[in-house]
């Protein structure tokens, strides 16, 4: 069985990546099995370039397939900001709770279209030399909450409004998220590229 690797330490975004292609004779895992793994600096300026940058620095040295993965949340109004510094927006990487706090800071004075964003996932899938197969991208549009709702998901997911639903991120069900969220659709242009894989046939 084929070992893929998501180019992620973040369990969250392991589950999901199982729970969309787990049912395929894929050996799927993250890099908690490689704790020697590089760090590999998201210095791209763009989501496809950081997911890039992971599948083909780690593929060569794990010897192994790689997804990269990188995903934000952008507000067109500020610029398309948070943008690549989704997971840092507040100056420490990871910590939702001042990300939030300064989104709702930043669009404190925005009021009805000025307050849509959108969820971007891309995802590049590198073979073990390190070459580019695949580069997918899915997106989900919605608006953002005045303040928290929901206590599920990660990141801006409590402040995400989906309209056709009347929920945040936050409060929907994960397997309702899952069916839409910006991932979900970004593995599921995936998808077709890691049947072949599974099959032992060349997935580009």
């Amino acid at each position: 069985m084929i070992r893929v690797v998501i180019g992620s330490r973040n369990k969250k975004k392991l589950k999901e990546m199982v729970d969309l292609l787990g049912d395929l004779s894929l050996d799927l895992t993250d890099l908690t099995p490689y704790p020697n793994a590089p760090e590999v600096e998201e210095t791209a300026d763009t989501f496809v370039g950081n997911a890039a940058l992971k599948a083909t620095q780690l593929a060569p040295v794990l010897g192994a397939w790689i997804i990269g993965e990188d995903s934000g949340l952008c507000v067109p109004a500020l610029g398309g900001a948070p943008g690549v510094y989704s997971a840092r927006y507040a100056g420490t990487h990871g910590d939702d709770q001042a990300n939030n706090d300064k989104l709702l800071r930043e669009m404190a004075a925005l009021t009805g279209a000025e307050r849509g964003a959108y969820y971007i996932s891309t995802a590049v899938l590198s073979d073990p030399t390190g070459k580019v197969v695949a580069s997918v991208e899915g997106r989900c549009h919605g608006t953002i909450v005045t303040e928290r709702r929901g206590t599920g998901g990660f990141g801006y997911d409590p402040l995400f409004l989906v309209p056709e639903h009347g929920k945040t991120f936050g409060e929907l069900p994960l397997e309702v998220k899952q069916q839409m969220s910006h991932r979900a659709k970004a593995f599921a242009e995936l998808r077709p590229v890691m049947e072949r894989l599974a099959r032992g046939e060349s997935p580009a």
